[in-house]
């Protein structure tokens, strides 16, 4: 999930763009068994980028307490005073593009990321992302496991370049936007690339079935702060019934917010947003009201995935997208990454919180630049590189 980047603004949405667009100017502790720290971060799976990934990261971040019982319990603040000196950002819906994951096919470490996407979906994931069609690709089902797919292809082919290996042993903090969470907290070892998959694959389908419950959309509204925004949302809000009221879904980064609410909402919203100095509204190709309570039917869903699946502490920070914090005690990991799909996404202030705690060079790791963007929107002397698959 990525939001509008008009070309004045030097960026482009982490969503799709639909065709119409308005006033368009310019158009808790979890206790584990008493094991090695190496044994609990070890995948049951064959799964390659997980071994690489631990095994260049000797040096685990992670301290475990034993306690009565010979029994490890895991403080959820455990990175509460994290320091960022090199970050690793990923992509979220909206970044993909026909042609992703060619290049990968050259790594065969990244090469088999896409074979085993292939046994797990069902379908052949890398012909679609380089063949399309683009409607297809676009489709939050397909879009959310290809865009988890080649992000970590992406991680594969800066292994294989000339000092990637370096980089990856040096990064010492991981976030993504929306469904780039999963991503990070995959690359942090937090669980295996199939177990990952698996959940973005159910992640996709269960955000799809919630929107086609409720008629719903998303908005990207431009050249306005937040404080601004939530004032032409609470404007709308005072005009329509329960059933259609909006709400900010994507705190992104100044001047840039995406709005989510029922469909006759968002219309009002768009009728009103000149009248509060809002440069421009572009409606999003979205299945629906992301990140609200219309995604709530996902949430259950989640739940039952999240509870069978075997998450573990991260071997680094990873930033959630609800609360803009790390977290390290595995229950709490799953409680965030279920209500994720119904919080807005605390974008702005992860980026922000990045940079005060001095980091020195981000890397965006997956298709598209739109994480480049924005952070040189946040700050125009950030440093960051896009490493693409």
């Amino acid at each position: 999930m990525q939001a509008l980047f008009h070309h004045s603004f030097l960026f482009r949405s982490p969503y799709s763009i639909s065709h119409s667009s308005s006033f368009s100017a310019m158009s808790s502790s979890l206790t584990l068994p008493s094991i090695s720290f190496n044994k609990l971060h070890s995948s049951p799976s064959s799964n390659a980028f997980s071994r690489n990934f631990c095994s260049s990261h000797q040096r685990s971040r992670v301290s475990m307490k034993v306690s009565a019982g010979s029994q490890a319990s895991v403080n959820d603040a455990l990175f509460s005073d994290y320091k960022a000196s090199n970050a690793f950002l990923f992509p979220g819906q909206g970044a993909q593009a026909l042609g992703m994951g060619k290049e990968a096919q050259n790594v065969p470490a990244a090469a088999i990321l896409y074979k085993k996407a292939n046994d797990i979906l069902g379908f052949d994931l890398l012909d679609i992302c380089i063949n399309g069609p683009k409607e297809k690709l676009d489709s939050t089902i397909i879009s959310q496991p290809a865009i988890y797919v080649t992000s970590l292809a992406a991680v594969e082919l800066l292994r294989v370049r000339e000092g990637g290996q370096q980089i990856i042993d040096s990064v010492d903090v991981t976030c993504g936007l929306s469904l780039g969470e999963y991503t990070a907290l995959a690359f942090a070892g937090a669980f295996s690339f199939e177990d990952g998959l698996k959940l973005v694959k159910l992640r996709g389908e269960a955000m799809q079935d919630a929107s086609n419950a409720a008629k719903s959309s998303m908005v990207s509204v431009i050249g306005l702060d937040s404080e601004k925004v939530q004032q032409l949302c609470d404007a709308v809000n005072q005009e329509v019934p329960e059933v259609e009221k909006v709400q900010i879904a994507n705190y992104l980064c100044p001047g840039n917010y995406a709005v989510s609410g029922g469909t006759k909402g968002v219309e009002v919203l768009e009728s009103k947003a000149k009248s509060f100095k809002a440069r421009m509204t572009v409606r999003l190709a979205v299945a629906g009201a992301f990140h609200t309570s219309f995604m709530e039917p996902a949430v259950s869903r989640l739940e039952a995935a999240l509870a069978a699946t075997e998450i573990r502490t991260p071997k680094i920070p990873v930033i959630s997208n609800v609360d803009a914090q790390p977290h390290a005690d595995p229950d709490t990991i799953k409680k965030i990454l279920a209500r994720q799909v119904t919080s807005p996404v605390q974008w702005e202030t992860t980026v922000k919180t990045l940079l005060t705690k001095g980091m020195k060079k981000g890397y965006e790791l997956g298709p598209g630049k739109v994480i480049v963007g924005i952070l040189k929107r946040v700050d125009k002397a950030a440093v960051i590189e896009n490493i693409g698959a």
